[in-house]
């Protein structure tokens, strides 16, 4: 956790906003998957999601869906998920967290699960449909194996909600731009920076707002009130399109529109020689 932390605060340093790209494992395949979540690396991402890919993934919108029913008619499993993390990790000394929906880290064993996410290298898990009423037995693996515990927070939220969350989650924040599922819009509602606002009374962790981000501009918007952004619709479909390139040169705009001066900022300059 300490490795994500420092990142964020790294970020916040340079006077800039973190990148955090999202991309599930399996898809397009195991090694597919592995390759394209370098490619966002080496192209300027500063954290990583690696979607744990889910039968019924609520929060998501049709562009994930489609890449989660590939991986998992794929067969992805999830040790093919930790070794994803593993080896991105290895590769990158980036900090990578693992985005799961509750239902399969619970059949794989609580215990087990944060065991081997932390020996794989990970820094935590973003976990969006787990209450924090109900998140004591995770929350105490993850405090034992040195592990974030990331909750998604919504512009519905409540006051007294926001405030339990905050106080119950570590590593970041993840503040949903909007109220629905995932996928790219138009542009940010003002909602995320007014949910951003709220929160910013409530905690000192980092927040990390995510859910309708596209293209460089709303990256640019978003990270004028935000200290992280988060971008997984509109880079999965870049894949979904068997796009490699488009996926490389979409995640070197985001970079650059989450630093200062955007778009007068220099695109990163980016290798995907491995």
């Amino acid at each position: 956790m300490k490795l994500l932390t420092d990142t964020l605060a790294r970020a916040r340093q340079e006077g800039r906003a973190a990148l955090v790209t999202y991309l599930p494992a399996g898809f397009p395949s195991v090694d597919g998957g592995i390759d394209a979540i370098l490619a966002t690396v080496d192209a300027g991402a500063d954290v990583v999601e690696v979607g744990l890919p889910h039968s019924d993934p609520v929060l998501d919108g049709p562009v994930i869906q489609t890449a989660d029913d590939i991986a998992l008619r794929g067969g992805v499993r999830i040790a093919d998920v930790l070794r994803t993390v593993r080896e991105v990790h290895a590769a990158t000394g980036t900090p990578v967290l693992v985005m799961s929906y509750w239902n399969p880290v619970s059949r794989y064993g609580v215990e087990r699960f944060a065991r081997e996410l932390a020996a794989a290298g990970g820094a935590g898990c973003v976990l969006p449909d787990l209450p924090v009423a109900e998140s004591a037995q995770w929350r105490r693996q993850a405090a034992e194996h040195d592990l974030a515990t990331v909750f998604v927070v919504a512009p519905s939220s409540t006051d007294e909600h926001l405030a339990e969350t905050v106080a119950a989650g570590t590593g970041f924040v993840y503040a949903s731009a909007l109220m629905g599922v995932t996928g790219a819009r138009e542009s940010v509602d003002e909602a995320a920076a007014v949910l951003t606002r709220r929160l910013r009374t409530l905690t000192d962790l980092p927040v990390c707002v995510g859910m309708g981000v596209a293209n460089a501009r709303q990256a640019a918007d978003v990270a004028a009130f935000a200290d992280g952004v988060i971008v997984g619709s509109a880079l999965v479909a870049t894949l979904l399109d068997g796009d490699r390139d488009a996926l490389t040169r979409l995640t070197a705009e985001l970079a650059a529109g989450v630093r200062p001066g955007y778009p007068a900022s220099a695109v990163p300059r980016f290798s995907t020689a491995r």
